[in-house]
């Protein structure tokens, strides 16, 4: 395969993990802990540290590009998971939880996509016939 092909499949296969990550992390977003009067949002924060996790593993292993379209995939099935369904359901409500999950996946992903690349650390080893004192 030539190298556009490979990387047409990367951002392919990038774009969806993202949208099979945003669709799962959105159903799951609204779950919590309640213990007396203390509420717990866990599946919020678990939604959101899985997408940040989820970008920088694609960023880290593979380049911009890709992780640009994963977070593409989120920010698409979140937006479209937000209309109400046939039926007038919802799946994320129009309450701070509802708009927290609505607007993070775009903010980490802009961070995660804009971060600087770091340049590559020179080898520690002196080239062969050099003594390192």
């Amino acid at each position: 395969m030539s190298e556009i092909g490979n990387r047409v499949v990367t951002i392919v296969v990038g774009a969806a993990i993202g949208l099979v990550y945003g669709a799962i992390a959105t159903i799951g977003h609204r779950h919590e802990l309640r213990i007396g009067d203390v509420t717990i949002p866990w599946g919020l924060t678990l939604a959101i540290l899985g997408v940040a996790a989820l970008l920088v593993g694609i960023r880290l292993v593979m380049d911009r590009l890709s992780s640009a379209a994963a977070a593409a995939g989120i920010v698409a099935i979140v937006a479209v998971l937000t209309l109400p369904g046939v039926g007038g359901s919802i799946l994320v409500a129009g309450d701070i939880r509802g708009t927290i999950w609505a607007v993070t996946p775009a903010v980490v992903g802009v961070l995660v996509v804009a971060w600087p690349s770091l340049p590559a650390r020179r080898s520690a080893t002196a080239p062969v016939g050099r003594r390192v004192d």
